[in-house]
């Protein structure tokens, strides 16, 4: 049937045209008949019998019973009188001496002519009732599939995705590996007695790789594959959504083994009667659909279920629960390894110079998913197209990142002398606070280039990948975060403070709120977590359900209020333990507007760490 489709689709396209042009065709003779021959007035029969014998009319042609006249000096007819049917035009009292008389029957042109109106007319009406049948037809074959299944089948694809088409993941794959195999052989497992696994569960960050995981699975394992997305599911008639499942399913068992992959399905598995998404009743009788289908009265069907999310924590327990999703395979952000390995699938394909240090790369994008290494691949090789270059350099790949992770440069943004100062040593406070505190990440790159939607960015990078933060190097983040708008306060006075510092402090405040209450990280509220969950927007805002009281909420606030105190403490005694290297720092910023890591290590070499900004 599938092969058929394009045919049928191009035949009724050519008898959609030809329907359209036929129609434009009896309108046009319709058209060009009405228009034919001079327009005649109608004049009373006594008044053209007593203009005749008078002398008044040159010529009556009688054409049934229609006269046409042509009055003197004329040529043609100009006027039509009628006459009842097989009457003389003598017995009407004209005198045919004074007038040219011709008696004629209708021509068969005239009739031949009525004809034809009549039958366009009537070829235009069936038309029309025709075209209008079809569109009938073409609206009732949508409502009967309106509760049929969206799902894309694929297995038979030339270019096949298998597990060494995706780099990373280990783990992962091993799990999935298992997966193929009960696919692949099926009686190893049950002779032992094992039972095929209902649903795999994929979960992780966006942009880890989940559903090129999925695609790798129908790729190894060989069997036909279903793909949809959880939204597909859901539409604005109750109903509809658990149809289309029950077909899922039943094209899916018709064509067992195979897999069945739903995508972002958070959109239709949510919790039910949580409040999130509304307590929907398309949604909950979907996924009421999808539980009695995944673990039912019916056995053995030999269908697997892949899922794909990046919300579990909004999922119904009843989805999650073994026999429904038997195995839940995390998906996290790649290690340097994985996204040294990832860069080469991504540079597979791309001209690189033979300098490009794929390692240095993959050092520098820690906490970056496979699909933000395909971004900067993809970017590092549109910067060397734009630079008309063959091959890709370390300088596109440097760019590239420094574009995606901190924005483009703005470099059309014109700053004035006082405004580039300041800039200069805002960014001098944060790299020199953050260079000479001992837990801090060290120092990238400064610039007083605006990026994004910044004026000028100082960029700190971690040496190596971290699972653990602590409280000291969390102290530190604060410190440096709060560098900026001390170094503004020591150099101009505190009543010279701008508005530069917005966004260092919203994330400052962010941290140290995170530190309180997600960490138990608090001075008095140490090893106590507030988890903020059920979250809902109100109006514009999302709003939060509290678990904590009044009283606990302002020992939070005043937790915050410490450790930014504290923080800022610091920075001012780093910055005014080491003037001349903030001045030499600013300067240096001024004159080029862009210094690298080492560079800023050469210029701060030497500079103290004080008492007053240790931890004790």
């Amino acid at each position: 049937m599938a092969a058929k489709r394009p045919t049928n689709n191009r035949m009724n396209g050519i008898a959609k045209g030809f329907v359209f042009w036929a129609l434009i065709a009896v309108v046009g003779l319709i058209i060009w008949a009405t228009l034919q021959g001079p327009t005649l007035q109608d004049k009373p029969l006594s008044d053209i019998v007593s203009r005749a014998n008078s002398g008044q009319i040159k010529k009556i042609e009688q054409q049934g019973s229609t006269l046409l006249i042509t009055p003197e000096g004329q040529t043609n007819p100009t006027e039509k009188a009628i006459v009842p049917p097989y009457t003389n035009v003598k017995d009407l009292g004209l005198d045919i001496s004074k007038v040219q008389y011709v008696g004629k029957e209708p021509t068969d042109n005239s009739v031949l002519l009525n004809f034809a109106t009549i039958g366009f007319a009537t070829l235009l009406i069936a038309g029309i009732f025709f075209f209008m049948f079809r569109q009938a037809q073409g609206q009732s074959n949508q409502a009967l599939g309106f509760g049929k299944s969206k799902a894309r089948l694929y297995g038979n694809d030339k270019k096949k995705v298998v597990f060494t088409d995706v780099a990373g993941n280990g783990e992962a794959k091993q799990d999935l590996t298992e997966v193929v195999d009960f696919l692949k052989h099926p009686k190893k497992f049950q002779e032992v007695g094992a039972k095929i696994p209902k649903g795999v569960l994929l979960v992780g960050p966006p942009g880890t790789g989940k559903t090129m995981l999925a695609r790798a699975v129908a790729g190894e394992a060989g069997v036909p594959f279903f793909s949809i997305s959880g939204s597909e599911f859901v539409e604005m008639f109750v109903g509809v959504g658990a149809s289309r499942v029950r077909d899922l399913f039943a094209k899916a068992k018709k064509n067992a083994p195979c897999i069945i992959f739903i995508d972002e399905i958070d959109a239709v598995g949510r919790r039910r009667g949580s409040g999130m998404g509304g307590g929907h009743d398309e949604r909950e009788q979907t996924l009421n659909q999808i539980l009695v289908e995944m673990d039912g009265f019916e056995q053995d069907t030999n269908v697997i279920v892949l899922a794909a999310t990046n919300r579990m924590d909004v999922l119904d327990p009843a989805l999650l629960r073994p026999g429904r999703f038997d195995r839940r395979v995390s998906i996290g952000l790649p290690e340097r390894k994985d996204r040294e390995a990832i860069l080469k699938v991504h540079l597979k394909d791309k001209p690189v110079e033979e300098s490009v240090d794929i390692d240095s790369l993959a050092a520098k994008t820690a906490g970056s998913s496979g699909a933000d290494l395909a971004n900067i691949t993809n970017e590092a090789a549109i910067i060397a197209a734009r630079h008309n270059r063959k091959t890709i350099t370390n300088e596109d790949f440097t760019n590239a990142f420094e574009k995606i992770a901190i924005g483009p440069e703005r470099k059309t943004k014109v700053m004035n002398d006082k405004e580039k100062e300041l800039t200069a040593y805002h960014e001098a406070g944060h790299a020199i606070v953050g260079h000479i505190l001992p837990d801090s990440d060290p120092v990238h790159k400064v610039t007083i280039i605006p990026r994004g939607g910044t004026g000028g960015v100082t960029w700190f990078l971690p040496p190596e990948d971290r699972s653990y933060t602590s409280i000291i190097e969390f102290k530190d983040v604060l410190a440096r975060a709060l560098g900026g708008r001390v170094a503004e306060k020591v150099k101009y006075g505190d009543d010279r403070i701008t508005t530069g510092a917005g966004s260092d402090l919203r994330k400052a405040t962010e941290i140290a709120r995170d530190m309180i209450i997600e960490q138990g990280m608090g001075k008095e509220l140490r090893d106590q977590v507030f988890h903020e969950d059920n979250g809902g927007m109100m109006f514009d805002r999302m709003v939060h359900d509290r678990p904590y009281s009044e009283d606990t909420a302002k020992v939070i606030d005043t937790e915050v209020a410490r450790l930014i105190t504290e923080a800022a403490h610091r920075a001012e005694a780093v910055i005014k333990a080491n003037p001349k290297k903030l001045d030499e720092l600013a300067q240096a910023l001024i004159k080029k507007e862009t210094i690298d890591g080492d560079g800023v290590i050469e210029i701060l070499k030497g500079a103290e760490l004080p008492e007053a900004a240790k931890l004790y």
